[in-house]
Protein backbone atom coordinates (compact mmCIF):
# COMPACT_ATOMS: atom_id res chain seq x y z
CA UNK A 1 0.00 0.00 0.00
CA UNK A 2 1.11 3.42 -0.85
CA UNK A 3 2.11 6.01 1.85
CA UNK A 4 1.21 9.34 0.05
CA UNK A 5 -0.89 11.62 1.57
CA UNK A 6 -3.55 12.61 -0.58
CA UNK A 7 -3.78 16.33 0.90
CA UNK A 8 0.03 16.55 0.76
CA UNK A 9 -0.20 16.30 -3.09
CA UNK A 10 0.57 19.08 -5.31
CA UNK A 11 0.51 19.35 -9.06
CA UNK A 12 4.34 18.91 -10.27
CA UNK A 13 6.02 16.88 -7.13
CA UNK A 14 8.15 14.66 -7.60
CA UNK A 15 6.59 11.05 -6.76
CA UNK A 16 8.74 9.44 -4.54
CA UNK A 17 9.65 5.85 -4.95
CA UNK A 18 8.12 4.18 -2.36
CA UNK A 19 4.91 5.73 -3.76
CA UNK A 20 5.38 4.75 -7.42
CA UNK A 21 3.89 1.13 -7.31
CA UNK A 22 0.37 3.11 -5.29
CA UNK A 23 0.59 5.76 -7.96
CA UNK A 24 0.54 3.55 -10.98
CA UNK A 25 -1.50 1.05 -9.79
CA UNK A 26 -4.29 2.90 -8.04
CA UNK A 27 -6.62 2.50 -11.52
CA UNK A 28 -6.32 2.52 -15.17
CA UNK A 29 -4.84 5.54 -16.89
CA UNK A 30 -5.96 7.25 -20.39
CA UNK A 31 -3.65 9.49 -22.37
CA UNK A 32 -4.49 12.74 -24.69
CA UNK A 33 -4.22 10.69 -27.52
CA UNK A 34 -7.21 8.36 -26.31
CA UNK A 35 -4.82 5.18 -25.70
CA UNK A 36 -5.03 3.57 -22.03
CA UNK A 37 -2.61 1.72 -19.51
CA UNK A 38 -2.95 -0.27 -16.70
CA UNK A 39 -0.41 -1.18 -14.41
CA UNK A 40 -0.48 -4.09 -11.86
CA UNK A 41 1.36 -4.64 -8.72
CA UNK A 42 3.09 -7.59 -10.05
CA UNK A 43 5.38 -5.67 -12.32
CA UNK A 44 2.87 -6.17 -15.49
CA UNK A 45 1.53 -3.42 -17.78
CA UNK A 46 -0.78 -3.41 -20.79
CA UNK A 47 -0.81 -0.57 -22.73
CA UNK A 48 -3.91 -0.63 -25.65
CA UNK A 49 -3.50 1.62 -28.61
CA UNK A 50 -6.43 1.76 -31.18
CA UNK A 51 -7.83 -1.27 -29.84
CA UNK A 52 -4.70 -2.80 -30.14
CA UNK A 53 -3.03 -4.14 -26.76
CA UNK A 54 1.24 -4.32 -26.15
CA UNK A 55 2.30 -5.62 -22.75
CA UNK A 56 5.47 -4.89 -21.28
CA UNK A 57 6.69 -4.83 -18.03
CA UNK A 58 7.59 -2.40 -15.26
CA UNK A 59 9.77 -1.67 -11.77
CA UNK A 60 11.14 1.00 -9.80
CA UNK A 61 15.22 0.78 -10.69
CA UNK A 62 17.89 0.92 -8.15
CA UNK A 63 17.54 4.66 -8.07
CA UNK A 64 14.44 4.83 -7.32
CA UNK A 65 13.01 5.64 -10.83
CA UNK A 66 10.09 4.28 -12.85
CA UNK A 67 11.42 1.92 -15.36
CA UNK A 68 9.32 0.36 -18.44
CA UNK A 69 10.36 -2.74 -20.53
CA UNK A 70 8.62 -3.22 -23.91
CA UNK A 71 9.47 -6.82 -25.30
CA UNK A 72 11.73 -7.90 -27.23
CA UNK A 73 14.61 -4.86 -25.73
CA UNK A 74 13.00 -1.64 -25.05
CA UNK A 75 13.78 -0.27 -21.54
CA UNK A 76 13.10 3.27 -20.69
CA UNK A 77 13.10 5.10 -17.33
CA UNK A 78 11.11 8.19 -16.28
CA UNK A 79 10.83 10.33 -13.41
CA UNK A 80 7.32 10.70 -12.31
CA UNK A 81 5.70 13.39 -10.96
CA UNK A 82 1.57 13.98 -9.67
CA UNK A 83 -1.02 15.89 -12.07
CA UNK A 84 -2.89 17.33 -9.29
CA UNK A 85 -6.69 18.94 -9.74
CA UNK A 86 -8.30 21.94 -8.35
CA UNK A 87 -8.75 20.63 -4.49
CA UNK A 88 -5.24 19.21 -4.23
CA UNK A 89 -6.54 15.40 -5.39
CA UNK A 90 -3.85 13.41 -6.93
CA UNK A 91 -5.85 12.69 -10.75
CA UNK A 92 -2.68 11.59 -12.79
CA UNK A 93 0.90 11.22 -13.20
CA UNK A 94 3.30 12.71 -15.70
CA UNK A 95 5.80 10.51 -17.21
CA UNK A 96 9.26 12.30 -18.14
CA UNK A 97 12.29 10.53 -20.00
CA UNK A 98 15.41 12.54 -18.61
CA UNK A 99 17.44 10.99 -21.31
CA UNK A 100 14.70 12.03 -24.77
CA UNK A 101 12.72 15.08 -23.11
CA UNK A 102 10.04 13.54 -23.38
CA UNK A 103 7.04 14.14 -21.24
CA UNK A 104 3.42 13.01 -21.31
CA UNK A 105 0.80 12.77 -19.16
CA UNK A 106 -1.91 9.90 -17.80
CA UNK A 107 -4.96 10.86 -16.17
CA UNK A 108 -6.79 8.22 -13.97
CA UNK A 109 -9.51 6.75 -14.98
CA UNK A 110 -12.67 7.57 -13.58
CA UNK A 111 -15.70 4.44 -13.94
Amino acid sequence: MSTFKESAIKDGDRIEATDIPGALTRAPFTYADGATQVFTSDGRTVYTERGNPSPGEWKVDEDGRFQSFWPPSEYTSYDLTWIAGPSGEAVGVRFADPNRGATFEGRYSRD
